[in-house]
């Protein structure tokens, strides 16, 4: 008799996967025979892994996950070919490379203690400028200060940023949202999705909010923090994922119990890795 294989313990993405699975489950009775929804894909870089074991994991905790064995040089390849809207890993270095090559990408990180999350309604939480817009912004801050930022944000208040990296999942998160929407799911959305900003509500965040109209893109809320430690608030929201491009940020939402998920790009990221 064979020995009982040990179900692979879950790690920081299980939530926000599990959380997929309801979103596709809910869309697949509303739109039978739909092949819309989300496709979970485990990439394997590891010649050394027992896919068998993981194939044996993702079926113990009830999950439809796909799995792709492919060779390091050839992954981000494998993640274009394939349309991939988003790469989570916990290796920078892989995230770094997707980022660079494309892929929209973020290095997630689990706290010592995980906030429960909602199992019926898929969670999401994003940060404005490096995450969902360019770091333009964030470039006259970082280079020349707060005066001088606010003076350029006052200017520009008007003309919209340029996409950010994670940009096209968001895009792809609201057409999902419309299906349901299409059905009169409106507050009952099995998808939700917020803005949390160190913007001001004044002329900063009105730019923020023209750069979203101009994406064609509704979040459902926006925070707008002044500068305020995010934690708490994404405490009371309890995202499955927090994407955000600054570890202070990041830090602040593991010591909340949110699992976040580090965006290496713009000035920041330049900035902390010449230190």
């Amino acid at each position: 008799m064979a020995p009982e294989t040990r179900a692979l313990e879950p790690g920081p993405a299980f939530p926000f996967v599990r959380a997929l699975k309801t979103v596709n489950d809910q869309l697949i009775k509303l739109y039978p025979g739909s092949q819309e929804g989300f496709t979970v894909i485990l990439v394997v870089s590891d010649p050394t892994q027992d896919n068998g074991r993981l194939q044996t994991g993702i079926q113990q905790h009830g999950l439809t996950v796909e799995v792709f064995q492919t060779e390091p040089q050839r992954f981000i390849k494998g993640l274009k070919d394939k349309g991939t809207h988003l790469f989570l890993s916990e290796d920078p270095v892989m995230v770094r490379e997707a980022l660079t090559g494309g892929v929209p990408a973020a290095t997630i990180h689990k706290p010592e203690q995980m906030l429960e999350t909602s199992e019926k309604q898929l969670r999401v939480a994003f940060d404005a400028d490096a995450v969902l817009f360019s770091d333009e912004s964030e470039r006259v801050y970082k280079k020349e200060g707060l005066q001088p930022y606010l003076k350029h944000e006052r200017e520009n208040v008007d003309r919209p940023l340029e996409q950010g990296p994670l940009e096209r999942f968001a895009k792809a998160l609201y057409r999902l949202q419309g299906m349901f929407h299409d059905k009169g799911y409106h507050r009952n959305c099995p998808i939700r999705t917020f803005l949390v900003t160190s913007r001001t509500a004044s002329y900063t965040g009105v730019r923020a909010l023209n750069t979203l109209r101009s994406f064609d893109l509704e979040i459902d809320e926006v925070f707008f923090l002044s500068g305020s430690n995010k934690g708490p608030v994404l405490q009371a929201i309890r995202p499955h994922v927090f994407f955000d491009d600054q570890d202070p940020h990041i830090n602040s939402a593991k010591e909340h119990g949110v699992v976040s998920a580090h965006v290496p790009y713009g000035i920041a990221n330049e900035q902390a890795n010449q230190n």
